[in-house]
């Protein structure tokens, strides 16, 4: 009853209930991955006293006898962490494809602890575990895809498909060339490696402009006229 002895009926509020935005750290970790592994193998590149970028592989530069092998190892687990870091950040994500990125961590840093060797063709940890993380980054879209029409375009079906389809595409590449001896197998590692560091960078972004515009994903609003609830 109101103040004037009348019955009145309540307005309903507007609430908007939305998911958390990826935190600055996050942020952070996704846009250091790209810059930190670019840095990395083109300062190791440079500390060699011979070695052809698009011939060679970047797990040359971390082989025992390269020199200042550190700088590559210490560059595979730093990334490594970056993806971690990235995946624990970003919630508007599926979890799937959240733990696929971090799983993907794991084996970068498995990289870097077996390292390929000098004369051995065949170096099956280091392979078992770059072909296991590459395996990951390259699925991990599908697994992090959501439906909506206010899902981040990053994490939208249809972008996330053809962003695994054109990674799929740069693995096949490098692996034919590792195969074929095309001569051209370090051109490929880097094109493929650079496109596999910035794709969380590009969901990252469109999750943090999503924030930005007001379609968050999961976001609920209350009619003030109706009391409907309604889902954007």
């Amino acid at each position: 009853m109101g103040p004037s002895g009348c019955w009145s009926r309540p307005v309903p509020r507007s609430t908007v209930v939305g998911v958390r935005d990826v935190p600055w750290w996050g942020v952070a970790s996704s846009a250091a991955a790209p810059v930190l592994m670019v840095a990395g193998w083109t300062v190791a590149a440079g500390l060699q006293r011979s070695f052809d970028p698009v011939s060679n592989t970047v797990s040359a530069l971390a082989a025992p006898g390269a020199a200042d092998r550190w700088v590559m190892t210490l560059t595979f687990v730093v990334v490594g962490v970056c993806y971690l870091i990235t995946g624990l950040a970003l919630r508007p994500a599926r979890l799937p494809g959240r733990l696929m990125l971090m799983a993907a961590a794991a084996a970068g840093m498995l990289v870097a602890v077996n390292p390929e060797h000098a004369g051995n063709s065949l170096p099956v940890p280091h392979m078992i575990c770059g072909a296991a993380g590459c395996a990951v980054l390259v699925a991990w879209p599908a697994g992090a895809c959501r439906r909506g029409t206010s899902v981040p375009w990053g994490l939208r079906p249809a972008i996330s498909a053809g962003a695994t389809a054109v990674l799929l595409a740069l693995m096949t590449w490098f692996a034919m060339e590792l195969i074929t001896r095309g001569g051209q197998a370090g051109l490929a590692e880097r094109i493929f490696g650079a496109a596999l560091a910035l794709w969380p960078l590009t969901v990252v972004a469109s999750c943090c402009y999503a924030a930005r515009t007001g379609t968050r994903l999961g976001e609920q609003r209350v009619l003030p006229s109706t009391g409907v609830t309604r889902v954007l």
